[in-house]
């Protein structure tokens, strides 16, 4: 495994994130296809035996049961000092006033909730999950920088915005003097690159770094097209919403799988390689219900891809509207 610094912060993390949202109840109704607490054990134990330290989850994913079983896992398989552990608020947990959104009482509220979920009496990156427009950019950012100042969470960060929105809470927190954020978690693949139009050089400037959740495109760019090959590609409304259009995606799928036989790799090895290869992202974060997503994962910080493969790869996108936010 390879670490570097999560942008141009301290904060030391593996180059390949577990993403947490596959791990929770599946009886919450939310993710019908999370594994449980048993099914999920193998996959925390596997990432810390790769050295995949850098563990995300959210207070939304599996309504809670996803933060409560990373929780678990962390003393069961590591030591809360060995992982940089990330979190979410934002979307509604209950109906009360404070039960989402980004006003002082939800970020308050839900952040101890978060907490006591996890068995932990901080994280490393507290994040918000999207940009709220009903409410004042310095009330977040004043409760934000509180939270930090209270010593419950390390660093702060945020997730699947517009870049403008981004730069009105950075430049808030800077007037103030109050914590600012040093990551961003955007959705970013071979088929999702519009966060090169805008974010990407934002990020540079502000020396945050990039997060991307959704590197492999929902599993389209792991498999040959057409084929699905998971409990989740069969019953995922949200990749079906973002990737609706076949004769886009299909080009560049072709390409990652032409790539991979040639080098005798998994095509997702490929498609991580070039997510991997640009400079603003710290580090992608790759979901598992397989034991081989892993183990492919890190094996893609080994691959330093061509000129002509980049080329090859890239020649075929079709620009789209902003999609997650």
């Amino acid at each position: 495994m390879e670490y570097t610094r999560l942008g141009t912060s301290g904060l030391t993390i593996s180059r390949i994130a577990l993403g947490c949202m596959s791990f929770g109840n599946p009886d919450t109704g939310f993710t019908q296809w999370a594994l449980g607490e048993e099914d999920a054990g193998p996959f925390f134990r596997q990432a810390v035996e790769l050295g995949i330290t850098f563990w995300d989850t959210a207070n939304l994913y599996a309504k809670g049961t996803s933060e409560e079983i990373v929780g678990r896992a962390i003393n069961r398989y590591s030591s809360r000092e060995q992982i940089v552990l990330a979190t979410k608020v934002f979307f509604p947990m209950h109906d009360g006033p404070g039960g989402g959104g980004l006003s002082r009482k939800a970020i308050l509220e839900q952040v101890d909730a978060s907490l006591t979920r996890l068995g932990t009496d901080y994280v490393d990156l507290l994040q918000i999950h999207r940009f709220d427009p009903h409410v004042p950019a310095e009330e977040t950012m004043e409760a934000l920088h509180d939270v930090v100042k209270a010593g419950k969470s390390r660093y702060l960060g945020a997730s699947a915005m517009h870049a403008w929105q981004f730069a009105k809470l950075q430049h808030a927190a800077d007037l103030h003097g109050w914590t600012r954020f040093v990551s961003m978690q955007d959705q970013y693949s071979l088929l999702y690159r519009e966060e090169e139009r805008e974010m990407f050089g934002l990020l540079a400037d502000q020396g945050v770094g990039s997060i991307p959740y959704s590197p492999l495109a929902k599993g389209r760019l792991a498999r040959p097209f057409g084929e699905r090959s998971s409990a989740r590609s069969h019953n995922d409304p949200v990749g079906a919403a973002h990737f609706a259009n076949p004769d886009a995606e299909k080009p560049v799928i072709d390409a990652v799988e032409c790539i991979a036989r040639e080098r005798a790799v998994p095509m997702a090895q490929i498609a991580l390689a070039w997510v991997l290869r640009n400079p603003v992202v710290s580090a992608p974060i790759v979901g598992a219900t397989k034991q081989h997503h892993l183990a492919d994962a890190a094996a893609a910080l080994d691959i330093t891809l061509t000129d002509d493969e980049i080329t090859q790869l890239e020649r075929h996108y079709v620009t789209r509207p902003p999609a997650g936010y």
